[in-house]
């Protein structure tokens, strides 16, 4: 009997490239439709506008960083059952983050964190509050917080390169998510959201938030090629 042992073969860097010059082009596509947005009006190309406008929802960059989050979720589900099968430590903390990126995604396609801001906005009194304008930011820094505690026990346990990938990866997503936003609140609250210093803003905290995710992707890709170099699926009729 002939075996015949069909491989396919992925490389990270490659990989994050690709989705680097698809993220980077999205960026550009954005940014010049935010130009022509304040340089002719609201009503100009209205709907290729928002098409790519990095801070709309439900558009195409929208559904480039959903599915930038599960590909993450599907890379931490694989590392998880990996180490299971031989018997490595802390795969429950693997489960868990690939399950909190699947909820991340969910959040990103509906933006179920923004439903927090009216409530939590009333209340803190709904005035003068600065760089918490938009104030679902302040739960989110209390979660981060107990999540790296969470996680801190996991994080040491890696290799020293692993964690400073890793790292990188949450500054890159979190400084976008969270810092910049902060800064938007406080422009937003001063001079409103429909200008182009405030797009600009937007634009630079989803690109963070974009890098973060491609980043994290060639972590985790990186990772798999380390500590576990074959991958095999088995498919039986």
């Amino acid at each position: 009997m002939k075996t015949i042992d069909n491989q396919i073969s992925f490389n990270p860097t490659v990989i994050a490239r690709i989705l680097g010059v698809i993220a980077a082009l999205l960026i550009l596509a954005g940014i010049g439709g935010q130009l022509l947005r304040f340089s002719f009006g609201e009503d100009y190309l209205r709907m290729l506008v928002l098409l790519f406008h990095l801070d709309h929802e439900r558009n195409i960059p929208t559904y480039f960083s959903v599915l930038l989050i599960l590909f993450a979720a599907l890379l931490l589900a694989l590392i998880a059952a990996l180490s299971a099968k031989q018997k490595l430590p802390h795969v429950s903390k693997w489960i868990i983050l690939s399950c909190g990126f699947m909820y991340m995604a969910f959040d990103e396609a509906f933006q179920v964190h923004e439903r927090l801001i009216w409530p939590i906005s009333v209340m803190l009194g709904e005035k003068n509050l600065g760089i918490f304008y938009f104030a679902w930011v302040i739960p989110a820094m209390i979660l981060v917080l107990i999540l790296g505690l969470f996680f801190l026990k996991f994080l040491l346990h890696l290799p020293m390169t692993v964690r400073l990938r890793f790292l990188i990866a949450a500054t890159l997503y979190l400084g976008g998510a969270i810092g910049i936003e902060l800064i938007g609140g406080r422009h937003a609250e001063l001079h409103g959201e429909e200008n182009l210093t405030y797009s600009i803003i937007t634009t630079i905290e989803e690109s963070l938030e974009i890098a973060g995710l491609i980043f994290f992707i060639w972590a985790l890709l990186k990772y798999c090629a380390d500590h576990h170099k074959e991958v095999q699926f088995c498919f039986k009729a």
